[in-house]
């Protein structure tokens, strides 16, 4: 009889701690449903408002015509066009940097000291409030010049991206199996080859994606630009003048008491969505086309 007991008792512990899994699992997937459909709510929320009150304001003047007084009819076209023109340029001169700073930290010199300051510098940068990068570059480039400029705005944008493109350019590369490394170099291929021609093939796709998150965390920036390229109601494609940019366009229209300037700016708003968005799913279409 106690054998009997002896050998029911452990089946009824193993059918106890699957019930119990099973209840902690089924408890984790409804959170997890949970948590998802709070993030996807969120963001429709923010889409839906950013539709309703952003679609009545495109028209053609909004692409046409530049930032004017209240009531004269203006658009955002020199608006938007600075703001392309300083976020293009910081990801021209931030990328490069960046990009070569992830390298150096995933394949040369990840444990020696100068890749541990300048990790912990990238992660400061990466942690900085915007306006204090603002004020650096007004400090750098804007106040000894004597006067605000759309290259010390670009300047200002890039030094946020940067750390960006760092730090997931480094994860990628860390992601690449050790094996395609050795591969590379048993067939003769030198180091840099290896990296360039294998590693970052294989992480281009989550480089591109930090790349991707670095113009979306550039481009609604307006704290940065305020300190830099000010702003400017008239057409200016000459970097060391000031320029317009639909960020501070949207600050400063958003405060207003005028309807015709809230509503552009409720558009601005949305243009800065849809864009960041249209840019995200070319870029993922594109890489899945690569790959197949």
């Amino acid at each position: 009889m106690s054998s009997q007991t002896a050998t029911r008792t452990p089946s009824s512990r193993s059918r106890s701690l699957a019930a119990q899994r099973k209840l902690m699992d089924r408890f984790a997937t409804v959170l997890s449903w949970c948590a998802t459909f709070l993030v996807v709510f969120v963001l429709g929320s923010i889409l839906w408002t950013l539709l309703k009150n952003g679609l009545p304001g495109l028209t053609a003047a909004l692409f046409t015509r530049s930032m004017g007084a209240p009531g004269q009819g203006g658009g955002l076209a020199n608006a938007i066009v600075g703001s392309l023109l300083q976020t293009g340029l910081a990801i021209l001169l931030g990328a490069p940097a960046g990009l070569m700073t992830g390298i150096y930290l995933a394949e040369y010199g990840s444990t020696s000291r100068l890749a541990r300051a300048v990790r912990f510098v990238s992660d400061m940068l990466l942690s900085a409030p915007s306006i204090l990068i603002g004020l650096f570059i007004y400090m750098v480039l804007v106040a000894p010049l004597g006067h605000f400029s759309g290259f010390a705005g670009a300047v200002a944008l890039a030094i946020l991206a940067m750390p960006i493109m760092v730090r997931t350019t480094e994860d990628m590369l860390r992601l690449v199996p050790v094996a395609m490394r050795e591969a590379g170099i048993a067939l003769g291929a030198p180091k840099w080859r290896v990296i360039l021609f294998i590693c970052v093939r294989a992480a281009r796709g989550g480089i591109l994606t930090g790349v991707l998150l670095a113009i979306a965390r550039v481009a609604g920036e307006t704290a940065p630009l305020l300190f830099t390229s000010l702003g400017n109601s008239e057409w200016s494609l000459d970097m060391r003048r000031p320029m317009a940019s639909l960020p501070v366009a949207i600050y400063q229209y958003a405060g207003s008491a005028y309807q015709d300037w809230m509503q552009q700016a409720w558009t601005g708003a949305l243009l800065v969505t849809l864009g960041v968005l249209i840019i995200n799913i070319v870029v993922r279409v594109g890489i899945r086309a690569g790959r197949t």
